[in-house]
Parts: structure tokens; C-alpha cells; sequence
């Protein structure tokens, strides 16, 4: 029986195909090689040796190579999947390390109570959590009982600042905390915050110059000079400077001077001192004689002699207190009054000044009138004018006195 050059082939390829089968690999392209190479035979009946041998060799190159490519792939899977469950992998590395940072930071905290000298809880007070270059991290109010705490911190070096109203700044001392540390700052006491209070010194004249300046614009509704009565119970002290041009001030007022010729006026109609005579020229006497009264009295009193003695020549306007209380501090000023200093005194002053007075008119009254007796009937009616003026400042001249500056004794 003849036997086909391809069949022989063929059962050729079969075979190789079987032993690579037998290696366990599977190579589709080896498969579709052969089916194309079994057409071919069976379409054509007499090959030549040498194709046969060309097509041979071809399908055992592809063989070699799919078996090659088979046995890297298997060996490659092996030492993967033999590997795996031992060697550590990159990316797992990285997420194990980030876990491991999350969870050291922010795990420590911080906490205190605020208090002040006393012991006593301080609530509302500004706590602030800094580092030590001054940086601020958190801010927050101490509660009911002066309590702070600050949570979620990460490790570090750290200062607590607190400030409250009323009290003075407190800075702690640098601390260190690690992770997962609760630290409690110690005791932290406010002290008192010192106040700066700023006072003005001005000399006592400058002071006094503006309480005088102020009572020269004191009148009685408005017209007749009120300028020797305080109504500011602590006045400064009168230089001597000042006691004598508020005397000046006040004598030589307009006011004044009218008041000086309607008392020269009621002399002339009683005929006061009958030696001036009438007339003009007695009226002209009289007028001069109450002004020449008038003036010694007043700068003797409220100038010469309130300077030697250092006695404040005004009246200190009481009102408060029983009537009795305030009529006697009135009636009394005639005979006692303040010094310089404050304290009371004989009222040299007064006293004096209305002897001076009296032993002045001397020298202008008529000659029948004069002698001992003229000196002290004008020192007793000023005194009892002092007075009864006094009493009548006490009780009435507040009312009817305008610039009033103050409200008298506290």
C-alpha cells in the first residue's frame, strides 16, 4: 500500500503536536498553523521533499516558541504567587506610616483653671494657647468655674496667655507635652491689675485765682457785689496779693459807690453830724466820711489785717443743718474765723479793722463828734453790720445770688 507524501507528513505533524500536549503547554497559533499547513498537503498531491521539509520546519519553530514563552510565563507566576504573601509591598508601607502619624497627632491636650489671688474661680477670662515664638494656635473663655481645656493637640512645646478684665496679664511657662499626654498647667493666678491714675498738681494760687475769679461774678439779684462769701466749703488759702485786689475789686465797685451815697443821703435828711452842715457841701462831707468808713473798713479787713494774721477774710457759706446750727455759725463769724490754714480762729480781722476804722474817722469827722466815744460807736455798728450781713448771706443771699458755684458745707 502506497503511502501519500502528505499523509506522511501530516502524521508527522500530528505526532510533534502530541508531544507538546504531553508538556502540558497550549499554543492556539501552533494549532492554527497546522490546520492551515493540512490544507495545503491535501490540496496539493506531490509536494516536493523540500517544501515538505520548509513547512515542517516552520511548525517546529513555532512550537519552540510557544513552549518558551509558556515555561517564562509559568515560572514568572510562580515566584509571584509564591512571594506575595511574604514580601511587603510599597503602597502598604506608605498608608501604614500615615495611620501611624494621624494617630501620634493630635492626641494630647491641655488644661488648667484660672483663679485669682484670693482662690476664687475666674470665668470669662481670654485663654490663649501660643507657641514660643508668640504664634497662636487656639483661643478660648474659661467656664463657670474658671475651667480651659484645649483637646486634639499635636506634640510640642507650648504657652498659656490669659487675660481678664480687672486683672493683670498672666503668661505661663514654657511646657512640653507628647502624644497622647493630658497636661494641666499649674496654678494660675490673676492678680489685680494696678490702675493708672493721673492727677493733675497745680499750685494753690492758680486754684484760689480761679475760686476768686469765679466770686467776683457772685451779685445779689444780679447788681449788688457778693465777692466775700464761699460757697465752696474748702476753698483754696488767698495770697496776700489776692486778698488785696479782691478788696480793691470790691470797694471801689460801681455798686458800691451808690451804696455810698444813699447812706450820705439818709445822714443829710436825719442830719447826721451837724457839723458837715447842708447843702451840697455838707452833703459832699458826708458822702466822703462813709466812703472814707467804708474804704479803711474794707481793706483793713478783707486786706491788711486777714495778711498779718493769715485769716481768710470770707464768709463760708454753711447750708446744711438745724436753723440753730446755722444761725450760730453766722452770727458767730464776727468773732471767729478760718485761718489759712483751715483751722478757726479769734477774728482778729474784724475786730481790729473796725477799731482802725473808727480811730481813722477821726481825722475827718466834725470836732464835736470826735474822741473815744466816735472810735468804738463805728467799730459796734461794724461789727453788728458784719453780722447781721452774715446772717442774712446764710439764709436768704444763695436765693437771690447769681454764678452760684458751689452748695456749701458737704
Amino acid at each position: 500500500m502506497d503511502v501519500h507524501p502528505a499523509g506522511t507528513l501530516w502524521l508527522a505533524v500530528q505526532l510533534l503536536i502530541r508531544s507538546i500536549s504531553m508538556l502540558g503547554l497550549t499554543a492556539s497559533r501552533l494549532v492554527a498553523s497546522s490546520l492551515v499547513l493540512r490544507r495545503a498537503l491535501t490540496k496539493t498531491t506531490w509536494l516536493r521533499p523540500p517544501a515538505v521539509l520548509t513547512y515542517a520546519s516552520l511548525l517546529l519553530l513555532c512550537a519552540i516558541t510557544a513552549t518558551a514563552n509558556a515555561q517564562q510565563q509559568t515560572a514568572e507566576s510562580g515566584i509571584s504567587s509564591s512571594s506575595l504573601p511574604d514580601a511587603p509591598q510599597p503602597q502598604s508601607d506608605q498608608q501604614s506610616a500615615a495611620e501611624q502619624t494621624t494617630s501620634a497627632e493630635g492626641s494630647a491636650s491641655v488644661s488648667g483653671v484660672v483663679l485669682d489671688v484670693s482662690g476664687a474661680a475666674v470665668p470669662g477670662a481670654q485663654v490663649s494657647l501660643t507657641h514660643r515664638d508668640g504664634t497662636q494656635l487656639r483661643m478660648l473663655n474659661s467656664g463657670g468655674n474658671g475651667e480651659f481645656a484645649f483637646t486634639k493637640l499635636p506634640a510640642g512645646s507650648y504657652l498659656v496667655i490669659v487675660s481678664a478684665k480687672g486683672f493683670a496679664p498672666f503668661t505661663s511657662a514654657e511646657f512640653v507635652v507628647t502624644a497622647q499626654q493630658s497636661y494641666e498647667v499649674p496654678t494660675i493666678s490673676l492678680s489685680v491689675a494696678m490702675t493708672d491714675t493721673e492727677i493733675t498738681v497745680r499750685p494753690t494760687d492758680v486754684i484760689a485765682a480761679e475760686q476768686i475769679k469765679a466770686e467776683e461774678k457772685q451779685r445779689f439779684i444780679g447788681v449788688i457785689p457778693n465777692f466775700y462769701i464761699s460757697y465752696v466749703h474748702d476753698p483754696a488759702p488767698m495770697t496776700t496779693k489776692q486778698k488785696f485786689s479782691l478788696a480793691s475789686h470790691d470797694t471801689f465797685d460801681p455798686v458800691s459807690l451808690i451804696g455810698v451815697g444813699l447812706a450820705a443821703g439818709i445822714e443829710q435828711a436825719n442830719n447826721t453830724y451837724a457839723g458837715y452842715g447842708q447843702g451840697a457841701a455838707g452833703y459832699g462831707k458826708r458822702f466822703a466820711a462813709k466812703f472814707g468808713d467804708g474804704r479803711t473798713s474794707d481793706f483793713l479787713s478783707h486786706a491788711v489785717f486777714p495778711s498779718l494774721f493769715h485769716q481768710d477774710p470770707r464768709y463760708f457759706y454753711q447750708g446744711t443743718g438745724s436753723f440753730k446750727s446755722r444761725l450760730v455759725h453766722a452770727a458767730s463769724f464776727a468773732i471767729i474765723t478760718r485761718s489759712d490754714n483751715g483751722k478757726p480762729m479769734p477774728n482778729y480781722s474784724y475786730f481790729l479793722s473796725d477799731i482802725g476804722s473808727g480811730a481813722l474817722s477821726n481825722l475827718y469827722y466834725p470836732h464835736a463828734d470826735r474822741g473815744i466815744g466816735l472810735v468804738f460807736t463805728n467799730a459796734a455798728i461794724g461789727i453788728a453790720g458784719k453780722a447781721g450781713g452774715t446772717i442774712v448771706r446764710e439764709f436768704f443771699s444763695k436765693r437771690i445770688t447769681t454764678n452760684v458755684p458751689g452748695d456749701g458745707k458737704p
